[in-house]
């Protein structure tokens, strides 16, 4: 479950690495976020050269989800 304040890692090549989770939108007011539910998320860390920076806050999508239990 993917709530605000997680950080996550990104599957695609825009050149950010690290995401943390600020908000889940259009969910209302549910506390978590599920696969192929949108979030706001500010970028953590990211690959040096590319046109993303850190602290830049973007829309994203859920794709996949592990938990280490």
């Amino acid at each position: 479950m993917i709530q605000p304040q997680t950080l996550l890692n990104v599957a695609d090549n825009s050149g950010a690495q690290e995401l943390m989770c600020i908000r889940i939108k259009g969910t209302g007011n549910h506390r978590y976020a599920h696969i192929g539910d949108i979030i706001v998320a500010v970028i953590k860390e990211t690959v040096p050269n590319m046109p993303l920076e850190r602290s830049e806050v973007i829309r994203a999508v859920i794709v996949s989800h592990t938990s280490d239990l």
